[in-house]
């Protein structure tokens, strides 16, 4: 996790939005780890964010891979990631405008995800972010904003929101 993701979400919670992580964890499927163990890291990133007054408001994930050995994992979903299933549920959950939410990304699923679902996509150049410019340079799906970072993320849609 980067240092100034605390500051970001904060930024975020003062404009009064939820903030609720989505994300793809074939690795349950998988059996690279447990549905608890994965639990568990939730539960430690949201006591982590609290302690640093940040809010995380929820954590949304798709556990399914359709090769898994176990049978309540192997399924083609409609909650992994860039279908949009999650982000339905989150927004049925959470009575969000999805017009007036945002996607941030370091991945091409996220950005295709936050089209699909509605909301503004924003790519973050972190972590997969990098490869992933490259492969959407070859995409007609875009994202709206391409940011450094999550802060510069976040510092945009301070700013478009403050319009």
């Amino acid at each position: 996790m980067y240092p100034y993701s605390f500051q970001a979400v904060r930024l975020l919670n003062n404009l009064g939005f939820k903030v609720i992580v989505i994300t793809n964890q074939s690795g349950v499927g998988r059996g690279l780890i447990k549905e608890t163990e994965l639990l568990d890291i939730h539960h430690r990133l949201h006591q982590d964010f609290l302690a640093q007054k940040a809010q995380i408001d929820a954590f949304y994930y798709c556990p399914h891979y359709l090769f898994s050995p176990e049978v309540r994992y192997r399924q083609d979903c409609s909650c992994r990631k860039p279908l949009p299933g999650l982000g339905l549920r989150a927004a049925r959950d959470w009575q969000l405008d999805l017009s007036q939410s945002y996607m941030i990304g370091d991945k091409v699923e996220d950005i295709q995800f936050g089209l699909n679902l509605g909301v503004t996509p924003i790519l973050v150049l972190t972590g997969y972010g990098e490869k992933s410019r490259q492969e959407l340079a070859l995409s007609p799906h875009q994202p709206a904003f391409i940011a450094s970072t999550l802060l510069e993320a976040v510092a945009w849609i301070v700013d478009r929101e403050k319009k």
